[in-house]
């Protein structure tokens, strides 16, 4: 089994590893709305360049208010046309994740930039989606949460604490966890390149340290401090920023 995270329209790279012919777990983040990086993106498409890279200043800033006025003063107006345009721009990237995961199989779940919805109606056959279930992998219990964090941007992929606390109780101790957020643990949650803790779910942490799966798997935190750490038993594991490694993490 191949995992990833945070794909954001990589879907070159994404294809190859489907090539492999493993089972692949994509653990949400699969459409590339502004690359903070270099801008590229749906925001660029939309907007322009210069206002991607005022919005990936922002986010690495953590001024989501400074990103909502921005949006609003871009598409004052128009803002029928705007919405139109990012739709359009949106399916055109499920469509090209569907083309890539064509032919493979696996499971895969929604990050906080993706639109559940339609990455679920844009999969293809030999891919579930899955939000707090436990599925069973040639005898390992893994159990799948999708999800970001809150954040001032509403985004359709952001979770609540609460809700991700009652999806973690409801599927119960699994041997392993894979979720897009990653646990409140601030060396897996501090971007070095934001120089910020960036979101991490308490509810995850607090799991991790009740039930003690072998592994946990996340992405979501493009930079991180550490991509490996312990918490008991658990090894976590960052599995992303599959946009800029194009490597895949196999589950041993």
């Amino acid at each position: 089994m191949l995992l990833v995270a945070d794909v954001h329209g990589a879907f070159d790279d994404l294809a190859r590893v489907i090539a492999t012919g493993e089972p692949v777990v994509i653990l949400g983040d699969l459409i590339n709305f502004v690359d903070y990086r270099t801008g590229e993106g749906i925001a660029a498409e939309v907007f322009g360049v210069e206002f991607a890279q005022a919005a990936a200043r922002y986010r690495r800033q953590g001024d989501f208010a400074a990103s909502r006025r921005l949006w609003r003063e871009r598409s004052a107006g128009r803002e029928e046309e705007v919405r139109a345009q990012v739709g359009g721009a949106i399916a055109a990237q499920y469509a090209a994740m569907r083309s890539a995961l064509d032919g493979g199989s696996g499971y895969i779940t929604h990050g906080n930039v993706d639109v559940p919805s339609l990455l679920k109606s844009h999969l293809p056959d030999g891919f579930r989606y899955v939000n707090g279930e436990v599925v069973d992998f040639e005898g390992v219990r893994m159990g799948i949460v999708g999800g970001g964090s809150k954040t001032g941007l509403n985004a359709a992929g952001e979770i609540s604490e609460e809700e991700m606390a009652r999806l973690l109780e409801y599927m119960g101790p699994v041997d392993v966890l894979g979720t897009h957020v990653a646990p409140s643990i601030d060396p897996l949650r501090f971007d070095v390149i934001t120089g910020r803790l960036e979101g991490g779910s308490e509810a995850v942490a607090e799991y991790l340290h009740r039930h003690q799966p072998l592994v946990h798997y996340f992405g979501d935190i493009h930079q991180p401090q550490a991509s490996r750490w312990r918490v008991g038993r658990t090894l976590c594991v960052n599995v992303g920023y599959f946009r800029a490694t194009a490597r895949a993490v196999r589950h041993a």
